[in-house]
């Protein structure tokens, strides 16, 4: 992604989101991140303005601040500053749907071809999967845990992170970004 987005987006109507059902986004992605942390697919909401993770209440964006990956709270407008600061944003599948559960098997499997695509041309350190029910599926791995993977992704290592939709009740905001903080650790021991 080249442009800088110039702002906070007009909130969408109830149409314009529900318009949006698969609609994809841009990649947020350029040559060696640090990390490319890689969701399931866009939200319908995100298709909607043209930004991830956009919703208000993203928890991405308060995990990725308190974990330490960026100097504050950066939101789903700034992905040039997002890109300065060695960090990208892509999907499994980019196709929006309401609920990532709406994605079949399939989809998510033929997703790790074009990511595996993605770790050769851009090189990044680590592929962050956002959701261990993701990787399990798309990477065939059905006992994967949390935390870092022992078979890379191309030249990239990958690590396995809690999906940060609201949805996931399993993970509160502290747990989730205490998660992130993990794999921000291991970058910069």
């Amino acid at each position: 992604m080249d442009a800088e987005r110039a702002g906070p987006p007009r909130r969408p109507t109830r149409q314009e989101v529900a318009d949006a059902v698969g609609r994809g986004l841009p990649d947020v992605i350029g040559p060696g991140l640090r990390v490319l942390f890689c969701g399931y697919n866009p939200g319908l909401y995100s298709a909607a303005v043209g930004q991830p993770f956009a919703r208000r209440g993203s928890r991405f964006w308060p995990a990725l601040h308190g974990a330490g990956f960026t100097d504050r709270q950066l939101r789903s407008w700034e992905s040039d500053e997002l890109l300065r600061q060695g960090l990208g944003i892509t999907s499994l599948s980019n196709r929006a749907t309401a609920r990532a559960a709406e994605l079949t098997s399939e989809e998510l499997v033929a997703g790790v071809t074009g990511l595996a695509m993605k770790a050769e041309r851009y090189r990044p350190r680590w592929v962050a999967i956002l959701g261990v029910t993701a990787y399990r599926v798309a990477f065939a791995r059905p006992t994967a845990v949390l935390g870092p993977r022992p078979e890379p992704l191309g030249p990239a290592r990958v690590w396995v992170l809690p999906n940060p939709s609201g949805l996931n009740a399993h993970f509160p905001l502290p747990a989730l970004t205490a998660e992130f903080a993990r794999l921000r650790r291991e970058l910069d021991p």
